[in-house]
């Protein structure tokens, strides 16, 4: 029995782990106006983020075709793969889901399962992770996903938005809103948990940070976690090193997310992805 582990550009795992887990990561598409691009392959972070404060052009962001699944399902069926677990961005904030779906019942090569991480960005990729480790050691699909789930309900991953225009801009705020946000100065904290995204109004990025703060005491103590931002290192720098004392001992990684995150949250984002100790 040979299980592989299949995710999408959300993920947001690391290199060193994509490779030491041989793990497919299919790109979503980036899209300014008329130009497309694959995610985390045809742009870097730093190219996206300078391009997408400059342009006046819609961004959108779309799942690949179900080929391209196919395609890699029937890759890993070839390396000797006797089952995939596909695992992907929560079916509530995309329709990536649904296309991984379509893709598993048109491959016939091997079985696959497409599960519903429930998460974005490094939600998804702690459970990726997880996933392919219990493969590596011998684990049952019906395992794997048990441990899955468990892990989903202890998953948490919230973040200080900088600014409302980018929510608006991609058409998930009502402009009028974001118009009053920059003028009252609101700092957006959205969070996602099992599936459900929530978010909570604070004025000033001081207070911002702060609530931040305070939601990382209210999760603690955590078995595992990383900082997360968009193109904002010093930020995620100094937001690491004000939260050290509530942080599991170890590297904590400071991982700058997937511009197809952040097409909708805009540079300056800062916050967590965390796991809580069981039984906490």
């Amino acid at each position: 029995m040979t299980i592989r582990i299949v995710t999408d550009s959300t993920c947001d795992l690391p290199d060193s782990v994509i490779s030491r887990y041989k793990i497919p990561v299919l790109p979503l598409y980036l899209n300014f106006g008329h130009e497309s691009y694959l995610d985390g392959v045809e742009l870097s972070r730093q190219d996206f983020y300078r391009k997408l404060v400059k342009s006046e052009a819609v961004v959108s962001t779309a799942a690949p075709a179900p080929d391209m699944f196919r395609r890699a399902y029937e890759k890993l069926a070839a390396e000797g793969a006797t089952q995939v677990l596909s695992i992907h961005v929560s079916g509530s904030l995309s329709g990536i889901l649904g296309v991984a779906k379509l893709a598993a019942q048109e491959t016939t090569a091997v079985p696959v399962h497409v599960f519903d991480s429930r998460q974005l960005s490094l939600g998804t990729g702690f459970l990726v992770e997880a996933a392919a480790k219990s493969a590596s050691e011998g684990r049952s699909l019906e395992k794997i996903l048990a441990e899955l789930a468990e892990q989903i309900s202890r998953t948490h991953v919230f973040a200080a938005l900088d600014t409302l225009e980018f929510l608006r801009r991609s058409g998930r705020m009502h402009g009028l809103v974001a118009g009053l946000g920059s003028v009252l100065q609101i700092k957006p904290i959205l969070r996602m948990y099992d599936g459900n995204a929530s978010s909570e109004r604070v004025r000033t990025r001081g207070k911002a940070i702060d609530r931040l703060v305070g939601i990382l005491k209210e999760l603690a103590p955590l078995e595992r976690a990383a900082i997360v931002h968009a193109n904002a290192v010093e930020r995620a720098q100094a937001l690491q090193e004000q939260t050290k004392h509530l942080l599991p001992v170890g590297e904590i990684p400071l991982v700058d997310i997937t511009p197809v995150i952040g097409a909708h949250v805009g540079p300056g984002a800062v916050g967590f992805a965390c796991v809580r100790t069981r039984n906490a």
